[in-house]
């Protein structure tokens, strides 16, 4: 049998601790659930419209006014009341008959404008006294101006009260500018988690070529990003130093007294990396403790990613402690981050697709694992270079399989879910639902399945 990759991780397994720090770790399964389970969805709030772009609209858009508003030209021209010749009057004068004064489109019609004659329909000349007068002439049409011609009338678009957008859509650019010519400064949008970073560790380093005993900074540039695609609106990143007393400030989040009150939203949750292991040095369980908390989960039976926390506050704030290693922090936000911004926000339970395996995992009893993937002829063969630190194989990966403490053999269908930057997994097989493996297809076919060969790793083949 194959063992999957990353099985050199040198994290210890849960039953390695003492009897005073032993405790049961939640399953995969009961972990994404207890995620979700625990957060309540964020009430409505408004928001300027320069930040709705992508939000849910918790009410609709009514237009507080007309639209538009006043009688507009929709050319450039002249303003006229009757028919021509027309005296020339100031721009914006009320005018009489036989009057005209210019406009530009957009501009309003001046009380007794009949129509709006278009530039190129107009010439300039004299009357018998040498006066001068607007004249049709040039490009007009016969006729030309029609009453009302060129005239965008008030309230043509909408009136007062109008439903322009009904809740429930995602806010596109054209809502917005909807909203804005109705009147609206801002909007009712629908709860969305705002996530603050926490990043440690003193060897980390944020440019350049590390030495040794340093490494770089994987989370700055990835981090907020991905909390975005998971619903969360990224609220900024504190680099915090190691000690137990940058944790617990950092975790308060507080004002000093008779300082200034931070400019950005109050943070849902908070997301740390590192100091979630059990040594003197990771400091987040009792920081968490000492503020009041309670841990949500304190462990999941997986690797990787098995240290990862969550911890809620007394002020209703979420911490999801991540594990330091990418790899393993990856696996852990999308075990626990996922469920528990999607909660936050009104959304459902991540989906859980299936894929047959490309390859024969072996049992690891009491732990899932969560393994990278690529789709090799239909199959998921599971990526190279998949160890907790190491995020080449995620960058390649198609998917993320969920190989349970049994094991999986060839062509059996596994629990996977797609990642946040790619698209749905191509299978379309949900849970319950068997894969449409090579025999499969061959049988509905009608054709005799080729008999396997024997265990079958295609890894080498990805490169």
């Amino acid at each position: 049998m194959t063992a999957a990759p990353g099985d050199n991780d040198d994290a210890p397994r849960q039953d390695t601790h003492d009897e005073k720090t032993r405790h049961l770790a939640h399953t995969w399964e009961e972990a994404r659930q207890a995620a979700f389970d625990c957060a309540v969805p964020i009430p409505p709030g408004r928001v300027p419209l320069q930040q709705a772009l992508g939000r849910t609209l918790a009410e609709d858009i009514t237009a507080l006014q007309e639209m538009p508003h006043y009688a507009s030209s929709a050319m450039d021209g002249w303003a006229v009341n009757g028919s021509g010749p027309w005296i020339l009057a100031e721009a914006g004068q009320r005018l009489a008959p036989h009057q005209a004064s210019p406009i530009v489109t957009g501009g309003l019609i001046p009380a007794g404008a009949k129509a709006v004659l278009r530039s190129e329909s107009a010439v300039l000349g004299t009357d018998d006294d040498g006066l001068p007068v607007l004249m049709v002439g040039g490009g007009a049409r016969p006729g030309e101006p029609k009453n009302g011609q060129h005239i965008r009338k008030a309230g043509e678009e909408a009136a007062v009260g109008d439903v322009l957008v009904k809740a429930g859509v995602t806010l596109n650019p054209a809502h917005l500018a909807v909203a804005a010519l109705s009147g609206h400064d801002d909007l009712l949008v629908q709860g969305k988690p705002v996530v603050k970073l926490l990043l440690t560790g003193s060897e980390v380093v944020t440019h350049g070529l590390p030495a040794p005993g340093q490494v770089r900074d994987t989370f700055g540039p990835q981090l907020a990003a991905v909390v975005e695609m998971l619903g969360g609106i990224p609220a900024g990143q504190e680099k915090i130093g190691d000690s137990y007393e940058d944790w617990l400030t950092a975790l308060e989040d507080v004002a000093e007294p008779g300082g200034e009150v931070p400019a950005v939203v109050p943070a849902d949750v908070v997301i740390t990396t590192g100091g979630t292991g059990r040594s003197g040095t990771d400091h987040l369980r009792q920081a968490v403790a000492e503020l009041g908390g309670r841990l949500v989960i304190d462990g999941i039976a997986m690797r990787p990613g098995h240290p990862a926390v969550l911890a809620e506050l007394p002020d209703g704030r979420f911490v999801l402690g991540l594990p330091g290693n990418p790899l393993a922090a990856m696996m852990a936000l999308s075990t626990v981050g996922a469920p528990l911004l999607a909660a936050l926000g009104h959304g459902s339970m991540p989906e859980i697709q299936e894929v047959p395996s490309g390859t024969t995992i072996e049992p690891d009893p009491g732990r899932t694992r969560l393994i990278p993937f690529r789709l090799l002829y239909g199959m998921a063969s599971p990526a190279q270079h998949t160890g907790p630190g190491m995020m080449r194989g995620l960058a390649s990966a198609h998917g993320v399989m969920v190989v349970p403490p049994h094991g999986v053999q060839l062509g059996e269908a596994v629990p996977a879910f797609a990642l946040p930057w790619g698209p749905p997994l191509a299978t379309g097989e949900k849970p319950g639902t068997k894969a449409k493996t090579p025999a499969r297809a061959a049988r509905k076919a009608g054709s005799k399945p080729a008999a396997p060969a024997g265990p079958v790793d295609w890894s080498a083949l990805l490169g």
